[in-house]
């Protein structure tokens, strides 16, 4: 694909536009991630109360996964080489589509795509990506998200003539 850019994203609507990193997360991330958001329930974050669950073990937080969502887009080299500054401006559709298992830990990466740009004027752009997140070893993928991004231009550099 050629150089990302905000004023040419638009061709590329439709299109897949990479695979983040894999990004490891372990029980101790997840533990961290209950108590921030207070939600530090059993099935999450307690291992020997989750043998017990129908799933046999904890389970990641479903907001865990979709935290990462700048990370996965960044890292994916996807930064638009005319844009700076991304606001997250939400999400349009979030779907947990199967339990994510921690275990001794597990690797998640993300199937990013385009799915519509909005020029807003000024050089500014709202770009709205698809993620299908996986698991190694899983087989399908565990979450679909689409995610909207605000970007900025880069500003004109003064040439000191003005």
């Amino acid at each position: 694909m050629e150089t990302f850019a905000l004023a040419t994203a638009e061709n590329h609507i439709g299109e897949p536009l990479g695979v983040s990193d894999w990004v490891d997360i372990d029980q101790v991330q997840v533990n961290v991630f209950g108590e921030v958001t207070r939600w530090r329930t059993p099935g999450h974050c307690d291992p020997e109360y989750a043998k017990n669950t129908r799933y046999g073990g904890t389970l990641m937080h479903g907001f865990h996964v979709g935290s990462l969502l700048s990370h996965f887009y960044r890292s994916t080299g996807l930064w638009p080489v005319d844009g700076t500054s991304p606001l997250n401006y939400g999400l349009d559709k979030v779907r947990v589509l199967q339990p994510i298992l921690i275990d001794d830990g597990i690797r998640l990466r993300s199937h990013i795509g385009l799915l519509d740009v909005t020029a807003k004027g000024r050089g500014e752009y709202l770009l709205k990506t698809s993620h299908y997140i996986e698991v190694k070893e899983v087989v399908d993928h565990v979450m679909y998200v689409e995610y909207l991004t605000y970007w900025f231009p880069i500003p004109k550099q003064n040439s000191g003539n003005d």
